[in-house]
């Protein structure tokens, strides 16, 4: 294997760095993947470390660069981690920079502002150290049964049988799976025309808030239950339900509203973005 395939993964145990591993090794690479905690593999080199001391850890010389972990994290410490060897970083980011910049929520506000600047800081550095970069924002992740965001709604409506909806839940949405994510870190981490940009990449259809929960109702073999109701009750049932819902806020429901769609045309035109449609399964995940 000859050192410009040589690729490192941060966040490797992750929804989107687990795919992004298991691609690189069907495809003949051996890379590795850096965790807090031991694993142990004959196909992938694990390195025991954390992103927070980067002085102890012991790298191996590396081509590029993969991370999926936080990337304020990144951006503290990825000076630490350049060396002669780094052509190029593939760092995921969120849509949510574009999104939530407007929240009613001052955490969140300020969570996005600290997302925006670490966007920025791991531009200036490799700019300044001569390292190829690309910055991937997905939209809404999945990943039946790993993910934070459709699998958690997926338990909500098994266990209660129905869904709320902020008035009617008309915002559109482009839910994107993980696995079609690594594929697209991988070819835009080879891509010329990739490097030193930064591209959206929403999931391969559009579809309102209602019908994206409609069809997590298909994936779980359960009818359709949705009941509509206006912002102001919203509210009102969301404090009294807060205890059901941990790390939920009142702001998740009020973007039922909200179009929050991307242009993918950049993705598919300089690295063959080609995403698939928001089909998802439960099945396996809920099997006893």
């Amino acid at each position: 294997m000859t050192e410009q395939e040589v690729s490192l993964v941060i966040g490797g145990t992750g929804v989107v760095g687990s795919y992004i591993v298991e691609h690189l090794r069907r495809n003949g690479h051996y890379p590795f993947a850096l965790s807090r905690s031991p694993h142990s593999s004959k196909s992938i080199r694990w390195i025991r470390g954390d992103l927070e001391r980067p002085d102890t850890l012991e790298l191996p010389q590396f081509a590029t660069l993969y991370c999926t972990a936080d990337p304020v994290l990144l951006a503290n410490n990825l000076p630490s981690l350049i060396s002669p060897s780094l052509k190029r970083i593939v760092v995921f980011s969120s849509t949510s920079v574009v999104t939530k910049q407007d929240s009613e929520l001052a955490a969140e506000r300020d969570l996005i502002g600290k997302l925006a600047d670490a966007e920025q800081r791991i531009r200036t550095t490799c700019e300044g150290r001569g390292v190829e970069w690309t910055i991937l924002r997905p939209t809404l992740i999945y990943a039946e049964g790993r993910d934070t965001n459709i699998t958690p709604l997926s338990r909500l409506i098994r266990r209660f049988g129905f869904m709320l909806l902020v008035g009617g839940a008309p915002g559109l949405r482009q839910p994107v799976h993980a696995e079609d994510l690594a594929i697209a870190a991988i070819s835009a981490a080879s891509s010329t025309l990739a490097a030193n940009r930064t591209y959206s990449l929403p999931g391969g259809e559009t579809l309102t808030y209602n019908e994206m929960i409609g069809r997590i109702f298909d994936g779980l073999r359960l009818p359709r239950r949705t009941i509509s109701v206006p912002a102001f009750l919203w509210r009102a049932l969301f404090f009294f339900a807060k205890p059901l819902f941990p790390g939920a806020n009142v702001a998740m429901g009020l973007r039922m509203i909200k179009d929050m769609t991307f242009d993918s045309a950049p993705a598919a035109q300089d690295f063959g973005w080609n995403p698939r449609r928001f089909n998802p399964d439960f099945d396996k995940v809920f099997s006893p």
